[in-house]
C-alpha cells in the first residue's frame, strides 16, 4: 500500500499494483461521495411520507443514515416505532412510490453541492472509456432526481438502487451485472464511496473499491476497512495523478 501525505491535509493511499484510473467500470455512490445536499428535501419527505401513512411515532432518529439503503432506514424506522414486518411489507411499495412522489415534487428545492473534483473525474475516467454507473442506497427515481439536479445525469448509464436491494452488496452486485453486461463478462468493475458500508459492499462482491473521505467518515476510518484506493478528495487522487504523468 502506498501512502502519500501532504501539508497535513492531502492523503492517498493506493494498493500496491492497483491502477484506480484504468478499470473498466466504475459505480459510484452518490451522498458524500459525488455530492452533498444542502437541503433536507430528501429527509423530510421521508419523515413526512412515513408519518402520514404509518403513524407519527415514526421518526429517523437514532437510525444511521450514512452508507445505508432507503429502503432498510424505512424499514428500521418503523420497526423503531413497533410497526411489524408483517404490517409494514404489504404497504412497502406504496410508501416508497409516495416518498419518490414528494421528493419529485420539490425536487425545484434541492440544491446539491457537487464534492471536489467530481466533474474532473468522471471526465478523466470517461476519457480513458469507462463506463460509469451509479451503486446507491437512493431509491431510483430520487437518484436520478439527484444527478439532474446536480448536473451529472449525462455521465451515468446506469445504475443500482435500493428498491428492490435493501443491503448495499445487493444493489451494488446489481449494478455490477449490469456495467458487465454493457463492458463485457470479463470487465474489470470498482465501486466509489464515501462509507465503510461502500467499502464492504464492495468487497462482498469481490470488487475493489476507491474510498473518499468527503462524507461523515474521515481517511482514517475508512482505511480501518481496507480499501484499494482511499483519498481525502477525488480532487486530491486526480491531481496527483496528474503531477505524476
Amino acid at each position: 500500500m502506498q501512502t502519500i501525505q501532504q501539508n497535513n491535509e492531502v492523503r492517498i493511499a493506493i494498493k500496491d499494483g492497483f491502477a484506480w484510473d484504468r478499470q473498466d467500470a466504475y459505480l459510484f455512490d452518490i451522498d458524500g461521495t459525488l455530492l452533498r445536499s444542502r437541503d433536507r428535501v430528501h429527509v423530510d419527505s421521508f419523515t413526512s411520507t412515513l408519518q402520514k401513512m404509518m403513524g407519527p411515532a415514526v421518526t429517523l432518529e437514532g437510525v444511521a443514515l450514512a452508507g445505508n439503503t432507503d429502503t432498510s432506514i424505512l424499514r428500521e424506522a418503523c420497526a423503531q416505532a413497533g410497526i411489524t414486518p408483517e404490517v409494514l411489507e404489504p404497504q412497502l411499495a406504496a410508501i416508497t412510490e409516495a416518498i419518490c412522489h414528494n421528493v419529485a415534487g420539490r425536487k425545484h428545492e434541492m440544491q446539491p453541492m457537487l464534492m471536489p473534483g467530481v466533474e474532473d473525474t468522471l471526465q478523466h475516467l470517461a476519457d480513458r472509456g469507462a463506463i460509469l454507473g451509479l451503486a446507491t442506497g437512493n431509491l431510483e427515481m430520487i437518484g436520478w432526481i439527484k444527478m439532474e439536479r446536480a448536473g451529472l445525469r449525462e455521465w451515468f448509464r446506469f445504475g443500482g438502487f435500493s428498491d428492490k436491494f435493501p443491503l448495499r452488496a445487493g444493489l451494488v452486485g446489481d449494478a455490477a451485472k449490469k456495467a458487465r453486461e454493457l463492458a463485457g463478462p470479463v470487465a474489470t468493475v470498482c465501486v466509489v464511496g464515501d462509507t465503510p458500508r461502500d467499502i464492504e459492499a464492495a468487497h462482498a462482491n469481490n470488487l475493489p473499491v476507491l474510498a473518499v473521505a468527503t462524507g461523515q467518515f474521515s481517511f482514517d476510518d475508512l482505511m480501518q476497512h481496507q480499501p484499494e484506493v482511499c483519498t481525502t478528495s477525488l480532487a486530491d487522487l486526480l491531481r496527483q495523478t496528474r503531477e505524476r504523468t
